[in-house]
């Protein structure tokens, strides 16, 4: 059955509310109690499938919804699809594990809607920068917009003043060094604006690129096949010491550090960076210490503040910066961070940046 649970009163700032939805009851309590321990956290309610979690976001409008993967009656993914269909809610789904079963359906979740996936905390020295995680997530959740998806399914769309490619790059400066490397970082939300930049890079794109995107351990193996069911530009998932010839898309394996060293992609143990790795920063300082001027840093989506170091170092080089627009980004973190920094050439709405990204090769090739 499923439950209903009664608001917090009193004259306190008002909490994000959660909607627990997970078919196993010790699991389902375990989430409970590690969101309810963030005081910034209320969950409102709890579902045992699906179809349960369809109708308490209906009838509860929560700020968040927590979704498992495997549910009875219905799964968290055709739940997520009939949420953003019927009562458009941010949806962060908690699964027990990445298994090579769970990896098909990562392109079936993120085309339901939902916006970032994560591994459930389990008992173990990471359990609580697990649900450090989580916490995090959640709350920077709380303040994203949403767009219904009609049956059938749509694509977002984004709505700028930005209708057009500036004509120069650098704030106006010709392009002065010829690129060698494009770098891209994201977080939250950055699976979605990384099929849509990714997207407009043509099968021939002459340069690699290098990604590195947040997300839980296991899962990116599913997001690059993912993202080649619409990207025509060659990718993989770098799993091991690399060396960076061949053009195409490089995307970081989670949990580890990629940098570029000595000509190939390297992965490292190292620890964090801003919480996180792979970090986009470490990314970003080691491309421009070895290219120099000759590196494109693009920062999209994200909460937190990864990214926003490394561009500056890109941009101290010589090298180009764009980050992602507020009014398309789904948590305008990482990409305000370097705005407010100074170190970005151009902000512009997510449908422009991979045009962007090929106008800007074009331009230093041609000097």
């Amino acid at each position: 059955m499923n439950s209903a649970l009664t608001p917090g009163s009193g004259g306190k700032a008002r909490r994000t509310r959660v909607l627990v939805a997970d078919d196993s009851a010790s699991q389902r309590m375990r989430l409970i109690s590690w969101l309810e321990s963030d005081p910034e956290l209320e969950v409102v309610g709890w579902a045992t499938n699906g179809l349960e979690a369809v109708r308490l976001a209906l009838a509860l409008k929560p700020d968040v919804v927590t979704m498992d993967l495997r549910m009875p009656v219905m799964d968290g993914i055709e739940a997520t699809r009939r949420i953003m269909e019927e009562c458009p809610t941010p949806v962060v789904m908690v699964t027990v594990s990445a298994s090579r079963e769970r990896q098909q359906f990562i392109a079936e979740a993120f085309d339901a809607g939902v916006l970032a996936i994560l591994r459930k905390p389990i008992p173990g020295p990471n359990e609580k920068e697990t649900v450090r995680e989580l916490l995090r997530t959640v709350k920077s959740m709380s303040q994203v917009v949403v767009i219904r998806r009609w049956q059938g399914g749509i694509k977002p769309s984004f709505h700028s003043s930005v209708t057009s490619l500036p004509s120069t790059p650098m704030g106006g400066k010709a392009a002065a060094h010829r690129l060698e490397v494009v770098t891209i970082g994201a977080s939250t939300g950055g699976p979605q604006a990384l099929k849509e930049v990714l997207s407009h890079l043509p099968s021939d794109f002459p340069l690699p690129v290098l990604v590195v995107q947040h997300i839980a351990q296991g899962f990116t193996a599913g997001l690059v096949d993912w993202l080649r069911l619409e990207c025509a530009v060659p990718m993989r998932v770098v799993v091991e010491e690399t060396p960076l010839r061949a053009p195409g898309v490089y995307v970081a394996l989670a949990g580890q550090h990629m940098v570029v060293k000595g000509g190939s992609l390297i992965l490292t143990d190292d620890p964090p960076v801003s919480g996180h790795r792979p970090s986009a920063t470490l990314l970003f300082q080691s491309a421009s210490r070895l290219h120099g001027p000759a590196v494109l840093g693009v920062l999209l989506t994200g909460m937190g503040d990864d990214g926003a170091a490394g561009l500056r170092d890109i941009k101290r080089a010589g090298g180009y910066t764009i980050a992602q627009d507020e009014s398309t980004s789904v948590v305008f973190g990482m990409p305000a961070v370097a705005i407010a920094m100074g170190v970005v050439d151009h902000v512009l709405p997510l449908p422009l940046i991979g045009n962007m990204i090929v106008e800007l090769e074009r331009r230093s090739r041609e000097g």
